[in-house]
């Protein structure tokens, strides 16, 4: 019997004029590990909400067909029974994490399905040291970084071990290592277990490796639905904003048929010669030479953050951002990224050290609805804002039924209305799409142009080598490297694009990739 099974499945959100799922009909077998593609409001998140029972009985709304997971019907059985047999992992895990400490959010499901004091202990511990966080099993949950509490929602989906499970943009604020370690549970979960994963991503270089099928979402149906590499062909002739780094670095260059990883890129360019690394692009030296000239718009001297009775979060890190430039802040997660940002906007006071700004810092946050107060998008901004935004035809949704990647366009357009001297940005293409994640590029330049600087905390490579022509990575609460950016994601592994990885550091974006494989001009290739 299918673990997961749509049939014919119609879906509308209360109000909404069209329908989030259109006829979806599809059936998920025991020890599948299936990915969930496509673009921002194509329906991905409203699938996984429908599995788990979240749609109708939480959102309401229109709903015709049949869902059944796990042998229980959806219209029968609410989301508490459905949890029994499906873990589920929303897009935003703040809003499942419920204990006031870890342990005790990786024990409740345990607990609640009445396991012994033993077993509910070893589970935990189980959980806890797959996912790497045992070592934050005493801490308190209101103290978590946005990727460590995501890791321990996602413990809590997983510790029971359920035979189905739903996730939604699981890694998009994990660090590189953190994500590669996440899917690595899943795959052997799958593997070893038989435990069917139906996992929505934006960035499929992740996550496609480890999959059987990819279905493709485009307007609430289902668009494509394929082995992974006869998905990357589609991808390339239907949905071109679907393909991942290394598929258009091959479309780009001419050569067939598109890599699935890393790895099936290189065993395919093994007899080609790969261009020599080249030098340091001019966008990275003019970066470069912009923080020596004049006085920065954002300086953080030698600051500490260090909250009473806790371990510091920052300590000592220094950073200068010039008017215009734009910054890219990784780390793993808990180096201290957010805390940096809180402090350069203003909103927490340093302990040591001293913060100079030069106008006004906006800050947008990891939770961008946080930033909402009213009931309509029209009501948060007036319609020449919510224009250059692209949120126009939006005008009279509440904000909080937005996807993940309109909420933080509507976010950064709120942050932006009054032309900040700095604009901080922690983790903003989370939930982002590849169009709405151009957009988002296209707006920072905007402003960078207009002589706003940028500091953007992100664990997205791709992002960093589009916009910033610089990079800084935290360590532990202090600066590790700063330089341009193809010095710092150009060698690496983990901090690196998978255009970088494929070609050894030869080119960051896939276009420049083709273009040395090719030995044809960049522009032609855009």
């Amino acid at each position: 019997m299918s673990v997961l099974a749509f049939d014919r499945v119609t879906y509308a959100y209360p109000g909404a004029p069209l329908p989030a799922l259109r006829d979806v009909s599809l059936r998920v077998e025991p020890g599948e590990f299936v990915v969930l593609a496509g673009g921002t409001g194509s329906g991905k998140s409203t699938l996984l909400r429908a599995a788990c029972g979240l749609v109708p009985h939480f959102h309401g709304g229109r709903f015709a067909g049949r869902v059944v997971a796990g042998g229980l019907g959806t219209r029968e059985h609410g989301p508490a029974e459905l949890a029994r047999v499906a873990g589920t992992l929303l897009q935003e895990p703040e809003t499942q994490v419920v204990m006031g400490t870890v342990r005790a959010e990786l024990a409740l499901p345990l607990e609640n399905a009445a396991l012994a004091a033993p077993a509910v202990a070893r589970g935990v511990e189980e959980a806890a040291l797959a996912l790497g966080i045992a070592h934050l099993l005493e801490r308190s949950t209101s103290e978590l970084s946005g990727g460590e509490l995501q890791r321990v929602a996602l413990g809590a989906a997983l510790v029971a071990r359920p035979q189905l499970v739903l996730l939604d943009e699981p890694t998009s604020q994990l660090d590189p290592v953190a994500g590669d370690e996440l899917l690595g549970v899943l795959r052997r979960l799958n593997e070893e277990w038989g435990t069917a994963v139906v996992l929505s991503e934006h960035r499929l270089d992740r996550c496609l490796g480890a999959a059987d099928r990819v279905i493709a979402m485009r307007d609430g149906a289902v668009a494509c639905d394929a082995p992974p590499r006869e998905f990357l062909t589609w991808a390339g002739a239907d949905a071109p904003d679907l393909q991942t780094p290394a598929a258009r670095l091959f479309s780009l260059a001419g050569i067939s048929p598109p890599p699935v990883a890393v790895k099936d890129a290189r065993a395919a360019l093994r007899d080609r010669p790969l261009p020599e690394r080249p030098a340091v692009p001019a966008i990275a030296r003019q970066s470069g030479r912009s923080r020596r000239a004049g006085a920065p718009a954002l300086a953080l001297e030698r600051v500490w953050f260090e909250p009473r009775g806790a371990v510091a979060i920052l300590r000592g890190a220094s950073l200068a951002v010039a008017p215009g430039e734009i910054v890219a802040l990784m780390g793993r997660n808990g180096a201290g990224k957010s805390t940096l940002l809180r402090v350069a906007a203003g909103v927490l006071a340093p302990t040591r050290g001293r913060v100079r700004a030069g106008g006004g810092v906006a800050l947008l946050p990891q939770r961008p609805g946080d930033a909402f107060v009213h009931d309509r998008v029209d009501a948060e901004a007036p319609a020449d804002v919510l224009e250059a935004a692209g949120l126009a035809h939006l005008a009279d949704r509440h904000p909080r039924d937005l996807s993940g990647g309109e909420r933080q366009l509507l976010a950064l357009a709120l942050a932006t209305a009054e032309r900040p001297a700095v604009v901080a940005l922690d983790e903003p293409t989370r939930g982002m799409d590849q169009t709405h994640k151009a957009a988002l590029a296209r707006r920072l330049r905007e402003l960078a142009a207009g002589g706003t600087a940028a500091v953007v905390a992100t664990h997205d490579a791709e992002l960093a080598a589009a916009i910033a022509g610089r990079t800084v990575l935290l360590g532990h609460g202090d600066v590790v490297a700063d330089a341009p950016t193809a010095e710092v994601l150009g060698g690496g592994w983990y901090f690196a694009t998978q255009t970088a990885r494929i070609l050894g550091g030869a080119a960051l974006e896939p276009e420049a990739g083709a273009a040395l494989l090719r030995e044809t001009p960049v522009e032609a290739l855009r």
